[in-house]
């Protein structure tokens, strides 16, 4: 176990509250609710103008439309998150999420040879929380990692969280540069003095060792969703509603559409939800990890090709219908790792998925939980302690339906040379922290 886990470096942060409320973990879709609760939203009035005009829609596209679209979708404009949104995360819960995740960057900096430069890059950042947590490690272990030059790259498509990751990040004590059409519109230093970047697509980023992470941000990526026939695959559309003007419902496709092409030829299941935009940003995160380094951590829930219908809707806390008054709802789907580890396409290794509770237990958690309630005094943050640990690991909370993978070099996993002659000496790559036990050399 790590020494660094055991120390109490890190300062003691104000508990996170936890509250009763649905973290995106569950299931839903339904359509099905009677037409006077359907508020005809600004959205609704769009996509209903959208279908008469072009016809029915994919769910991949309503998704889009729903979440981003800049001028009245979901993201672009709200504070989703924490108690007063629609759903909470982990690192909005306990400090100590991130504080592992921070540790997780640093051993894999160290096994991998200590470069003299690396990019933290999150991809979705939320309220900048996570990002924080793990850029106050860096801070405590500033001795570890003194030589080394890092910066900071969000990639983050909503104005409004765009302000609020900038605040809790940088303070503003030195302005931010804005630029709004550039491909990177803000810039700024954290409050430990660390250059930070913003960014509205992962490939305006600069290319060099990097760190990537994206948590509960696949989740969010429009989905297509194909249901099997005696006719085959058919994709679901939404068009509007024949006997109510202003509802939305799912219909079937009259025969086969492009996206059909993502569903694998041997699939069992009789529904299946396919991601193409996701499979393209593990190409990239693929390519640029094999020719520049670095690794991709990827936590969410989902599943390793097994499921089925997983798109649903929050509100408040609360399971929403995915087509009742769109833009006032968050929409999610489960992510498919197979499918993740399938568009690496061979050119990096991946590990996982491993469920949340076994990649936090390896990292140290119940350590660092310890060191924590050792240095508190007071009944209530002990007591916010163990329920945020109890969100985390409980496998009926957190702990099983959350799942962490990992994009690293071959070379991490095998050694520099992958035809090395067995009988010749080399040193055996260090375990990747997380996917076994905290190990630090």
């Amino acid at each position: 176990m790590s020494v660094l886990v055991r120390a109490g470096v890190w300062p003691l942060r104000a508990a996170r509250s936890v509250i009763p409320c649905f973290w995106r973990g569950k299931y839903f879709s339904s359509g099905k609710e009677p037409a006077e609760n359907n508020l005809v939203t600004p959205m609704l009035r769009h996509l209903i103008y959208k279908i008469k005009s072009t016809g029915p829609i994919t769910v991949a596209e309503y998704m889009k439309e729903v979440l981003t679209n800049p001028a009245k979708g979901y993201y672009v404009h709200r504070d989703m998150l924490g108690e007063e949104g629609d759903f909470i995360t982990s690192p909005e819960i306990s400090q100590i999420f991130g504080e592992l995740l921070g540790i997780w960057f640093i051993s894999e900096w160290i096994a991998t040879g200590k470069t003299a430069a690396f990019q933290l890059v999150e991809l979705g950042p939320g309220r900048g929380t996570l990002s924080g947590d793990i850029l106050r490690v860096f801070s405590q272990l500033g001795s570890v990692l003194k030589n080394c030059d890092i910066s900071v790259h969000l990639v983050e498509v909503s104005q409004k969280l765009s302000e609020i990751q900038a605040l809790t990040l940088t303070e503003e004590k030195v302005p931010l540069e804005r630029d709004a059409g550039a491909p990177v519109y803000m810039k700024g230093v954290t409050k430990s003095g660390i250059p930070i970047s913003w960014y509205r697509d992962l490939q305006d980023i600069p290319k060099g060792f990097s760190f990537y992470l994206a948590h509960e941000f696949f989740d969010v990526l429009p989905v297509h969703k194909f249901q099997k026939t005696p006719h085959g695959w058919r994709e679901v559309l939404i068009d509007i509603d024949p006997h109510v003007s202003d509802k939305l419902r799912f219909v079937l496709a009259p025969c086969a559409t492009p996206a059909e092409a993502f569903i694998q030829c041997d699939e069992t299941r009789d529904h299946v939800e396919v991601c193409p935009d996701a499979g393209v940003i593990i190409q990239e995160l693929s390519e640029r990890i094999a020719v520049t380094g670095g690794a991709a951590l990827i936590a969410d829930y989902g599943h390793d090709g097994t499921k089925t219908d997983t798109f649903r809707g929050f509100c408040g806390h609360k399971l929403h219908d995915v087509l009742i008054a769109p833009g006032t709802a968050d929409l999610t789907a489960d992510v498919d790792f197979s499918y993740l580890r399938r568009m690496a396409q061979g050119k990096v290794a991946s590990l996982g998925p491993v469920k949340q509770q076994t990649f936090l237990k390896n990292m140290g958690i119940d350590v660092r939980l310890k060191v924590l309630l050792d240095k508190s005094d007071e009944p209530s943050l002990r007591q916010q302690l163990l329920q945020g640990y109890d969100m985390l690991m409980n496998p009926k909370e957190m702990g099983e339906r959350f799942n962490f993978f990992a994009l690293l070099p071959h070379q991490r996993l095998h050694g520099r040379n992958h035809q090395i002659n067995a009988l010749q000496s080399e040193p055996s790559p260090s375990p990747v922290a997380g996917f076994s036990e905290l190990v630090w050399r």
